[in-house]
């Protein structure tokens, strides 16, 4: 396979680690660039191991000058973008009767108008190759809904509709538009909660565990290869049979 290059957002947390991971992983010379704003510490340790392919970016995901500055470096550099993973996002759960107004307009400026702007951002490129992968992380939340997720769930739900309408109109040039979404899945997201919700939330899946990462990644590194040419548009669930 010939070297990719590939930009990963939210590369600081567990399914972004996985994700990145999974690329340099795989067979020929990825090039795997690390989008990541104010924590960078495991973002920086995977680039000390993987020196030569990897590298941190500094993006902040909300702000479409920052994705304009990463994408020009980027292609400045390589002169291609291969693959954009949309993987950056944040709760900030509550009860929409008292979930403050701050809290609706970050999530949703995290989770979706991030995917928006990045997906502007690196379609002229894509254009351009007539040829692109990209993977929109969402969540099994917006298919889903739960109470006190009304940001959140929204935020994912519009990331679909934006996958969905943006593979129409990219199908003819050679650029797959997906989304992955994942169910619960062993990372930081999940660290705060106690044994009693874990138990609770074991008994709704049908194989009775959490999710790893690396089963995520696993899907989004299929999205993005050659082979899965012909896929676009589709919204694949990775929740152990949830739903």
């Amino acid at each position: 396979m010939n070297q990719r290059v590939i930009l990963i957002t939210g590369a600081n947390g567990g399914l972004g680690q996985a994700i990145a991971q999974t690329f340099l992983d795989e067979a020929g010379e990825n090039l795997v660039c690390l989008g990541v704003h104010r924590q960078r510490e495991r973002a920086e340790v995977l680039v000390e191991k993987n020196s030569a392919r990897c590298r941190c970016i500094n993006l902040d995901v909300t702000i479409p000058e920052a994705w304009a500055s990463a994408v020009a470096r980027i292609l400045d550099e390589h002169k291609r973008l291969d693959v954009l993973v949309n993987n950056a996002g944040k709760h900030e759960d509550g009860l929409l009767g008292t979930l403050p107004a701050a809290s609706w307009q970050s999530v949703l400026a995290s989770n979706l108008d991030g995917v928006f702007h990045g997906c502007q951002a690196v379609l002229p490129a894509m254009i351009s190759q007539r040829n692109g992968r990209i993977i929109n992380i969402a969540s099994l939340s917006a298919l889903l809904a739960p109470a006190g997720q009304t940001n959140y769930a929204a935020a994912k739900a519009g990331v679909i509709a934006l996958t969905q309408s943006l593979a129409k109109e990219v199908a003819r040039i050679g650029i797959t538009v997906n989304a992955v979404c994942p169910g619960y899945v062993e990372t930081e997201a999940l660290a705060g909660m106690n044994e009693v919700d874990r138990k609770a939330a074991k008994a709704q899946i049908p194989m009775r565990r959490f999710g790893r990462p690396e089963e995520i990644a696993s899907a989004v590194r299929f999205l993005a290869c050659p082979e899965a040419s012909y896929i676009t548009g589709s919204i694949l669930k990775v929740d152990g049979g949830i739903l």
